[in-house]
């Protein structure tokens, strides 16, 4: 009868939102201010996917609880479980949730691209906040889910890519909204990456899968393939099914102010092309230029139709006309440089240190809300304890994030269709090439054999055979999941 009686932290943060309407938790600052700090002012946070990049965001949300540590690989992580002794340990984020259920108030997750979906999108469905290491999913269709679930689930989001906290985010916003630059046609930009392997052929030997790792776990939902220490930890990033390459991996770092300040949704037109594209490792290097479509003025600044490009690989845009002489345009990893008919602003990867070609310094109104400390994990943390009905959004919620990021993976597709040889046009709301015909056909590398024996060159490449082109394309968009693993259905 006791147990029955007690009412769980969820059902007390989820349950009774209409009822707290008008009140906001105190922030801890405060709470502690007056002379404690209870536990239900603390978050109890799982990780999922903590060996790498995930042990640094939760060092920035170690002020909380972090009651659940889950990971494939139990070796890259175990100086992670030695941070946090007192979490529970697991393999599978899914016997993670059976098993906790309502002890997990939010979710970190920082996996493979490819699995990113289905441990967010179920954690939002059970009223759990999330924080979604970049890029928030593999595909178009994961990126439509997640945003139809936070329109759904009143709970707190927010995807990895901390630059959308940056002072100097809001003003580059605040900058071309104002007119400071004129209108916008034409955008480039690039990041220094890949620094992990790319462009490399399917391993052939078959190693024995360690004792502690859960192989099955970490393909989750891709097609099953012999384990080899070259897919990961890291590595991932390099290989079409567990990745994105170096643009979906770091075009949600670089590409945001372009978003968010030109007004960006769907492309109608996108074109990419890259050195040597094999069938299952990302390129070395990649170009791509996408059009969007003009949008209604914005602030004092009208929306013209706008080019963006991107590179990466080493590929940089050319410097415009008065650039700096000696200035290196590689900023913080990339950097954007935007065209405008008045002026051209520069900025570095995650907005960093944006800066007039004319040498000019705007003063403008703020109309972007400012981080505070510009820390972008406990922001997220932040909302987490504030209601729905009174939370102010994190800079790059799911609303926001979603159909950025849906951008961003559209445009590895364009990479990946390159052998179509035309500029394909993109139906965004309805998530579709539309001129891609019916009978059209692709063949992939699947193995690049250039060898050189005694000086002279052998360029034997091993190809798929020809399959339909429209069905790829629509694998892409939406892959089909491994028999065992799914996604909660798309909201109406």
């Amino acid at each position: 009868m006791e147990k029955k009686n007690k009412i769980t932290r969820r059902e007390f943060m989820t349950k009774t939102a209409a009822a707290t309407a008008a009140f906001t938790i105190l922030p801890s600052s405060v709470i502690s201010g007056l002379g404690h700090t209870p536990p239900s002012d603390k978050l109890n946070i799982a990780g999922v996917g903590v060996g790498g990049r995930g042990a640094a965001v939760l060092r920035g949300m170690q002020s909380e609880n972090i009651v659940a540590l889950c990971d494939t690989d139990w070796r890259y992580s175990q100086r992670v479980f030695d941070q946090y002794p007192n979490a529970r340990k697991y393999y599978d984020w899914r016997k993670m949730y059976d098993e906790m259920g309502d002890s997990i108030d939010a979710v970190m997750v920082a996996t493979s691209d490819h699995t990113h979906a289905d441990i967010t999108a179920y954690a939002m469905t059970d009223m759990k906040h999330v924080y979604t290491e970049k890029p928030l999913t593999h595909s178009v269709y994961e990126s439509r889910l997640l945003t139809k679930l936070s329109e759904k689930y009143p709970v707190a989001t927010q995807m990895g890519n901390g630059g959308a906290s940056n002072d100097s985010f809001g003003q580059i916003v605040e900058w071309i909204q104002n007119g400071e630059i004129g209108e916008v046609t034409r955008v480039e930009s690039f990041t220094d990456r890949p620094i992990w392997p790319q462009g490399l052929n399917t391993p052939s030997e078959v190693m024995p899968v360690p004792s502690t790792m859960d192989w099955d776990v970490f393909v989750g939902p891709a097609k099953m393939r012999p384990f080899h220490e070259i897919y990961t930890p890291w590595n991932f990033r390099g290989w079409w099914d567990f990745g994105t390459g170096a643009l979906g991996d770091m075009a949600c770092h670089v590409l945001q102010p372009v978003f968010t300040a030109l007004n960006l949704l769907y492309p109608t037109k996108v074109q990419g092309s890259s050195t040597l594209l094999l069938n299952d490792s990302c390129p070395t290097a990649q170009k791509l230029r996408m059009i969007f479509p003009a949008r209604p003025s914005t602030g004092k600044v009208n929306m013209p139709e706008v080019e963006v490009h991107w590179y990466d690989g080493g590929l940089k845009p050319l410097k415009p006309e008065g650039w700096p002489e000696g200035k290196d345009m590689n900023d913080g990893g990339g950097g954007v440089i935007f065209y405008g008919s008045k002026d051209i602003l520069v900025c570095g990867s995650s907005s960093l240190r944006p800066w007039l070609m004319s040498g000019r310094e705007p003063s403008v109104p703020q109309t972007m809300r400012r981080v505070p400390d510009q820390d972008h994990i406990m922001d997220w943390v932040r909302a987490c304890k504030e209601s729905p009905a009174n939370r102010v959004e994190t800079a790059s919620n799911f609303k926001v994030a979603g159909p950025f990021n849906e951008m961003v993976v559209m445009g590895v597709l364009a990479v990946r269709l390159q052998d179509l040889h035309k500029e394909l046009e993109w139906d965004g709301a309805n998530m579709r090439f539309t001129n891609i015909g019916a009978n059209e056909t692709l063949r992939m590398v699947v193995e690049d054999g250039f060898t050189i024996q005694d000086g002279h060159p052998s360029f034997n490449k091993e190809w798929t055979d020809h399959f339909n082109a429209r069905a790829f394309s629509e694998e892409l968009i939406k892959h089909e999941f491994r028999s065992g693993w799914s996604l909660p259905p798309m909201p109406a």
